[in-house]
């Protein structure tokens, strides 16, 4: 098969499930809607800016212009002016995208995301099959924010002939939006599920040396304008009042303003770490030294950074959504909890820090549920045979 991907070439979530097919040795080409330099042997590469993602720059390193928005404006505000102005830049670039597809014309397209992949294929009207993905906050923050975001969330579903989706309450919202149910669907990890071999456990300490290490909690999460870090902010205080010798991290925050303006407001400087993005090995060694992963979100599916720390061992304390109960029995393998409710946060990591057992029991459980429904190997296999059911039709 002849695969083009339609997606952000920065993402590892996209990555991770891209070089799956590349290792199977497909023909795979994939434009990228933001600048990227991917260490992938892919057939073609091309980057397509749209939406503005010409201001993220290249790499990790942001735009003069982005990072002066960082500056400026709290995530959700930057979220909302995208998702306001970034849909009348879509049909100039459905123009190229078509024309990029003409050119390699692959047996299948997988547009990775809705907004803005999946309406950039819409609007481009190709003729090949068109799968595409749903990530987490698609329907339930993206849809629902402006007119035309609902219009071109329904255009996409329309016109795909089939659907990829992390959860199965997006399975409902897809036909909620327009999806045709008989149309075919898969339900399957989004970034193809987890790497067992980096995302484990690995060796706990004996006991004589965890009495002399901190309680580690972390927060993957980075700042997103559904992500209520303020709130995980105000819970930190009431955690260090009961557990002095707390320590939190939070990847992906370093440099962010609004963050280090919580952490003196809250003077959290020596119990909060704000560190820059980190590699998949990087993050799969703060998993293993933190007891309880927060994910403290509004809008969600099924995110890798929990089913990661799920792998390592880390108790979850994370937002009461529909999505997340697929995976989070209550007081079993994890907690449930209000994310605008910094007593409720503060409660439940409190909570899973002090009950040994309780942890123990939800680490067995939580390394059993992703080696049977995200394990890469098998999540991975599941979609290409997908593929093949697509282009065979």
């Amino acid at each position: 098969m002849r695969l083009l991907f339609i997606a952000d070439g920065r993402s590892p979530i996209a990555l991770n499930w891209i070089q799956y097919f590349v290792d199977q040795g497909y023909a795979v080409h994939l434009v990228s809607t933001y600048d990227c330099s991917p260490d992938l042997a892919l057939t073609t590469l091309n980057i397509l800016p749209a939406a503005f993602s010409q201001a993220a720059g290249s790499g990790n390193e942001p735009s003069r212009a982005l990072g002066g928005l960082r500056g400026k404006l709290p995530a959700h505000l930057r979220t909302s002016v995208r998702q306001r102005l970034a849909p009348y830049t879509l049909p100039k670039a459905a123009k190229r995208l078509f024309e990029v597809i003409e050119q390699i014309r692959p047996d299948l397209v997988h547009a990775m995301r809705i907004p803005y992949e999946g309406m950039l294929a819409a609007l481009a009207e190709i003729k090949e099959p068109l799968l595409v993905s749903v990530w987490g906050n698609d329907f339930t923050l993206h849809a629902p924010s402006t007119g035309r975001m609902g219009k071109y969330t329904r255009l996409t579903l329309q016109r795909a002939d089939a659907l990829h989706t992390d959860c199965y309450r997006d399975v409902r919202l897809a036909a909620a939006w327009g999806f045709p149910s008989e149309r075919p669907h898969v339900v399957l990890p989004g970034g193809g599920g987890i790497r067992l071999d980096l995302f484990n456990p690995g060796v706990h300490p004996d006991d004589s040396e965890s009495e002399n290490l901190p309680d580690t909690v972390i927060n993957p999460r980075g700042m997103r304008a559904y992500v209520r870090n303020d709130i995980f902010f105000q819970a930190i205080p009431q955690v260090l009042s009961r557990r002095p010798n707390t320590r939190f991290i939070c990847p992906n925050m370093a440099s962010e303003v609004q963050a280090e303006r919580w952490v003196d407001e809250f003077n959290l400087k020596s119990s909060v770490s704000l560190l820059p993005h980190q590699t998949p090995t990087q993050m799969a060694a703060l998993y293993r030294q933190a007891k309880v992963v927060v994910s403290p979100s509004t809008h969600d599916g099924t995110p890798n950074t929990l089913l990661e720390a799920m792998a390592c061992g880390c108790f979850p304390v994370v937002g009461d959504i529909e999505s997340l109960r697929e995976w989070i029995t209550p007081g079993v393998n994890g907690l449930l909890v209000d994310t605008g409710d910094p007593d409720g946060i503060a409660d439940a990591v409190t909570l899973a820090l002090q009950q040994d057992d309780l942890r123990s029991r939800a680490e067995k459980i939580n390394q059993r549920l992703v080696a049977e429904r995200a394990d890469y190997r098998l999540v991975m296999k599941q979609a290409e045979d997908f593929y093949r059911s697509i282009v065979i039709g």
